[in-house]
């Protein structure tokens, strides 16, 4: 049976064979477990999925409890997918922080997947990875 909850961390291990299972580790710094840490230590909301213990999915997010929750990483086990275990986790996260807005950016793959959740899809999101692209 799958729980949810919402943890205050987990082993950085646990955390980067799950991003493997679930291939979101090819967008993430899988190879660099510094940032991993970061991302584990700095992300205030933390829901996962457990099999009988097994980590099997996680949301990741930051928040502010009141205006908005940026859902930074939704992953699911390859093997667990399909079973509605991306869409809990998305529900336990709204429901830690009711007030607030979920936003989050899709995977290429996964476009589709959010409006048949329920999500709205919206086009006016902008991003910055160098800050010497920044115009003065």
């Amino acid at each position: 049976m799958i729980t949810y909850q919402i943890e205050k961390t987990i082993p950085i291990e646990e955390f980067k064979e799950l991003l493997i299972q679930s291939t979101l580790g090819e967008r993430r710094p899988i190879e660099d477990d510094d940032r991993l840490q970061k991302m584990l230590d700095f992300g205030n909301l933390l829901v996962t999925a457990r099999d009988n213990g097994k980590l099997v999915g996680i949301s990741r997010a930051l928040t502010d409890f009141a205006f908005c929750t940026y859902l930074s990483d939704l992953a699911v086990d390859r093997d667990y997918q399909k079973q509605g275990i991306g869409t809990e986790l998305i529900r336990q996260t709204k429901l830690a922080s009711p007030m607030a807005r979920l936003i989050l950016l899709a995977a290429p793959a996964a476009i589709g997947y959010y409006p048949k959740i329920g999500m709205t899809k919206y086009e006016h999101c902008f991003l910055l990875d160098d800050v010497n692209n920044l115009n003065k």
